[in-house]
């Protein structure tokens, strides 16, 4: 979903500086209402974890070497892979033997884990957009070419946003706690995130009996898989699904317990205080933990690169360690103006314009590449 909102943003300027321009490959609703013919649903692309990925795997590859043919039978100018690298740098790598210019907007998290990608990206991409300043950095070091063009998302949420505004809009009073509650996107995430934090919910519903919890699900999927969990814990769970609108729930919630992901730097945009977890399968886990070379897994700690807000990974992502947790910070008011101090720092430094910067390298690229 991030993602597709990124692929929008960049849609817009684009089509104001190349006037006619077409879009084909493969987007969401916001890309699509922006002008991009999707030839495949990116519901199919949103998995995550070794196993999702395996068990979908065929598709995955046959949607790969269909958009390889359609990109050559109706040559293309330009490649834009937007995040999705396993999916995308590959599909890059080839088409740029082709002779196809490659952009990739959103990096891997090539500093983290996995290192050795960064050669492959230097012969695959012409261009790398970075979201992260200290991305750009890591780059120029191995000699690709590299932008960071910032967050849209700084830019598009107001640092000023009247919380209590929204949150009479969703129903509730000032006086009322309100938790946001954000188990990710994808249907491998709520597999393991969703009882998870159902549990967490329950045993915060103990300690604060008054609270009042808010899920935004990003599909009917999604939702429908959340449900399905949710009906273990009983009717009398305090807790209102929304279809959608994750920003919107976020600016009208006072905490917010989310998985691990771009949902948490909105949050942080939104200077909201939170905790943040994640969990993924035994084995995929074992695997790939090994090769993770940061400290930290929440947006708002790998900018600030310290602790800012409180983070769970795995077996250390219980529902005992999260409630404490949350409810600690409920009542530890100089905590969170310490986090929405640190916030309103970060927001500053992404808030570059990203959309309008992004386009610019783009159409750099390609007056470059005609010239």
């Amino acid at each position: 979903m991030s993602g597709d909102l990124l692929g929008a943003g960049l849609i817009a300027v684009l089509k104001q500086k190349f006037p006619g321009v077409r879009f084909v490959g493969i987007g969401g609703p916001a890309m699509i209402a922006a002008g991009c013919e999707s030839w495949f649903s990116m519901e199919r692309l949103s998995v995550m974890g070794i196993f999702a990925v395996l068990g979908r795997l065929r598709e995955l590859l046959d949607i790969r070497k269909t958009l390889k043919r359609r990109f050559l039978e109706q040559p293309i100018d330009l490649f834009i892979g937007i995040d999705s690298p396993d999916f995308n740098l590959p599909l890059a790598g080839y088409l740029k033997r082709q002779g196809v210019h490659t952009v990739h907007y959103v990096s891997p998290t090539v500093w983290a884990w996995r290192q050795k990608r960064v050669i492959k990206i230097r012969r695959d991409i012409d261009l790398m957009l970075t979201l992260l300043p200290f991305e750009e950095d890591f780059y120029k070091q191995y000699s690709v070419p590299c932008k960071f063009v910032g967050h849209p998302f700084a830019t598009a949420i107001d640092p000023q946003i009247d919380h209590q505004k929204a949150k009479r809009f969703w129903g509730y009073n000032q006086s009322e706690k309100v938790i946001a509650v954000l188990p990710g996107s994808r249907g491998g995430e709520l597999k393991f995130m969703a009882p998870l934090f159902l549990e967490t919910m329950s045993i915060i519903k103990k300690m604060e009996p008054d609270i009042k919890f808010i899920v935004p699900l990003s599909s009917a999927q999604r939702r429908e898989q959340f449900e399905t969990v949710l009906n273990h814990y009983g009717e009398d769970m305090p807790v209102q699904l929304v279809d959608g609108h994750a920003r919107e729930v976020l600016a009208g919630s006072d905490f917010v317990l989310a998985t691990s992901g771009t949902i948490t730097l909105e949050a942080m945009l939104l200077k909201c205080p939170m905790i943040v977890a994640y969990r993924w399968g035994v084995i995929t886990h074992a695997l790939f933990s090994p090769l993770v070379k940061t400290k930290f897994i929440a947006l708002p700690n790998l900018l600030a690169q310290e602790e800012i807000v409180p983070e769970f990974l795995q077996d250390e992502a219980t529902p005992e360690a999260l409630a404490k947790a949350l409810f600690q910070l409920m009542y530890d008011h100089s905590r969170c103006d310490q986090m929405r101090r640190r916030f309103t720092q970060i927001h500053e430094q992404l808030n570059t314009n990203a959309n309008e910067k992004a386009a610019e390298a783009i159409a750099e690229l390609i007056q470059e590449q005609a010239g």
